[in-house]
C-alpha cells in the first residue's frame, strides 16, 4: 500500500492516490468529510478556515460504496482559490500582476529559504505553496479510508492534545481507545482534562495578542494492533520506526516518542521493562505498556502509544528578522495568513499518518487483495499467536 499527494496550498485543488486498498471495503464519505472538519477546527486556528469547508470528491477506485482494489482517487477543492487564481495560474505566462504576492523575506523555522536555495527559486511562493500544512488535508482524508479499513479489522485509534503551550492537559495517559474518545470530542482543543480549557483559552488569546505562536505534544493510541506487526531481523523493516518517520513527516513535528520513550532514558531497566504474563484465555500480555507496544520493532500486543512533539508555527503576526534574498537587505519576514496554534488539527493530521502505516503494514504482510479474505487471516493469526 501507498499513497502520493499534489497540490498547492492556494492551487486549485489537493490531489491523492492511494493504492492497493482491499477490494470489497465499504467506504462512508461522511466520515471522511468529518474527519476533514475535525482537522479545519480547534480554539487558535485562523481565519483561513472560515473561507474552505473541505470535502473530499472519490474520482475513482471505488464504486457504490465499495473498494475496487484499484487505486483510488481523491481530490480536494480549494475555495480559497478564487482570490488566487491569477497568482498560481499554471498556464499564464509571469506578468506584472501575477507575481504582485511575490515572497522574497523568508520566515525562520519555514521552508522557505533553504527550499528556494535548493530548487533555485528567487520567488518563496514556489516553495511555502506545498511546504504548507495545507497539504495535510489530504493525508487525513487517505488517512481516514485506512481508519475505515482498520476498524474492519477490530483496530482503533484516536489521536489527541496531551500538552499546549506547556500546559498539560492529561493526567490519566489511558489507553482505552473509547474513553479517550469520550473525554477530547468533548472540548474545541482536543484535550482528556477539560479542568485545564480556560487556562489554554487565555493562553492561546494572550500569545495571538503578542503576535506570536504555540506548539504542543500530541498523543496517539491505538488498541487491539496484533501482535508481530513488523520485524527485528533488519532496521528498516521496524515498525516503530516506520511510525516515527511517518509522524516526523507531518508539518512542524520535531520529536517523536513511543511509550514513555524520554522518561524511560532517566530509569533503571527495572522501572521501563513491560513484565510478561500469561492467562490461559488471552495468551501472552504484559503488567505494563511502558515501551508503548513495541519490542524489537514489533507491536507486542499491548495498545500502541505513539507521542509527537510540534514546534510553534513558524509565521508569527510579529514577524521575526530575515534578510531579503535579492538585495540582501536585514528586513521583517514575510508574513503569511496562519493560526495561533494548530496543535488540535495537528493531532488529527498524527492520528491519520499512524492510520496509514498500520494499514500499510497489514497489507504488507497479509493478502491485501480482497477484505473478506483479508478479515480471516487476521483472525486466524490472531488464534495462532493467542495459541503460542
Amino acid at each position: 500500500m501507498n499513497f502520493l499527494t499534489a497540490g498547492e496550498s492556494h492551487g486549485p485543488e489537493l490531489s491523492g492516490i492511494l493504492t492497493d486498498i482491499p477490494a470489497g471495503l465499504h467506504i462512508d464519505i461522511d466520515e471522511i468529510n468529518r474527519a476533514l472538519a475535525k482537522r479545519q477546527g480547534g480554539y487558535g486556528r485562523g481565519n483561513r478556515q472560515k473561507i474552505e469547508h473541505d470535502q473530499v470528491i472519490i474520482t475513482g477506485g471505488v464504486r457504490h460504496q465499495k473498494t475496487l482494489g484499484s487505486p483510488i482517487a481523491l481530490t480536494i477543492k480549494n475555495r480559497d482559490h478564487a482570490h488566487w487564481s491569477s497568482i498560481m495560474s499554471p498556464t499564464e505566462p509571469e506578468n506584472a500582476q501575477n507575481t504582485l504576492r511575490k515572497v522574497t523575506r523568508p520566515r525562520p523555522g519555514h521552508a522557505d529559504l533553504v527550499g528556494g536555495m535548493k530548487y533555485g527559486h528567487h520567488d518563496l511562493r514556489n516553495v511555502l505553496e506545498r511546504s504548507s500544512a495545507r497539504e495535510t488535508a489530504m493525508r487525513v482524508a487517505i488517512g481516514n479510508i485506512c481508519k475505515q479499513l482498520l476498524s474492519q479489522l477490530d483496530i482503533s485509534l484516536v489521536g489527541y492534545v496531551e500538552s499546549i503551550g506547556g500546559i498539560k492537559a492529561d493526567k490519566e495517559n489511558s489507553v482505552n481507545v473509547q474513553e479517550i474518545v469520550n473525554k477530547v470530542e468533548k472540548n474545541d482543543l482536543r484535550i482528556f482534562d477539560e479542568s485545564n480549557v480556560s487556562a489554554i483559552y487565555e493562553l492561546i488569546d494572550d500569545t495571538k495578542r503578542a503576535g506570536d505562536t504555540l506548539g504542543g505534544v500530541i498523543r496517539v493510541v491505538a488498541n487491539n494492533v496484533p501482535a508481530g506487526l513488523g520485524s527485528y531481523v533488519s532496521w528498516d523493516t521496524k515498525l516503530d520506526a516506520k511510525l516515527a518517520a511517518a509522524v516526523m513527516g507531518v508539518n512542524a513535528m520535531k520529536g517523536v516518542e513511543i511509550g514513555d520513550g524520554f522518561q524511560d532514558a532517566n530509569n533503571p531497566g527495572s522501572k521501563v521493562m513491560d513484565e510478561i504474563n500469561w492467562h490461559q484465555n488471552a495468551g501472552f500480555g504484559r503488567n505494563s505498556d511502558h515501551l508503548g507496544g513495541f519490542e524489537g520493532g514489533m507491536t507486542n500486543g499491548m495498545p500502541l502509544i505513539i507521542k509527537a512533539a510540534m514546534k510553534p508555527i513558524p509565521t508569527l503576526y510579529k514577524a521575526l528578522q530575515s534578510t531579503d534574498i535579492n538585495t540582501k537587505e536585514t528586513m521583517k519576514a514575510n508574513v503569511e495568513r496562519s493560526d495561533t496554534t494548530a496543535i488540535v488539527p495537528a493531532s488529527i493530521v498524527i492520528e491519520s499518518v499512524v492510520a496509514i502505516e498500520l494499514a500499510k503494514i497489514i497489507t504488507d504482510t497479509f493478502d491485501g487483495s480482497n477484505i473478506n479474505r483479508l478479515k480471516t487471516q487476521i483472525d486466524n493469526y490472531r488464534a495462532e499467536i493467542k495459541a503460542f
